[in-house]
């Protein structure tokens, strides 16, 4: 997988607003926020898309989901929250380093986009 700037973040190469840092995975404010609070989780591993995720990734995904769900928890959304995994430039993935958007504080329409 080539440098992205999420892996820049990772190696303390750019400045984020880190939330949440353990030894799996980081979590930042997104910089252009689409809610109250919008912030990225992203495995330290380097995994461009969803899709090239293998088999033995499956704990360090689960560990993505249960980190924004504490993240959610202390950001004092507990409650009410939405996950987003895009997968491919086509449904708005920009930056190729797997992440989950944690989204809340406002009111969100289905089907989303």
């Amino acid at each position: 997988m080539s440098e992205t700037i999420f892996s820049k973040i990772i190696n303390r190469e750019i400045d984020a607003d880190i939330v949440h840092e353990d030894d799996q995975c980081l979590a930042f404010r997104d910089i252009n926020a689409q809610a109250p609070m919008h912030i990225l989780v992203i495995p330290k591993k380097p995994i461009d898309m969803l899709v090239n995720a293998e088999a033995d990734d499956q704990a360090l995904l689960g560990h993505l989901l249960l980190t924004a769900r504490q993240v959610a928890k202390d950001e004092g959304y507990s409650d009410a929250f939405r996950l987003v995994v895009n997968n491919g430039e086509a449904v708005g993935q920009s930056v190729f380093h797997l992440h989950v958007h944690i989204l809340a504080g406002r009111d969100f329409s289905w089907p989303p986009g």
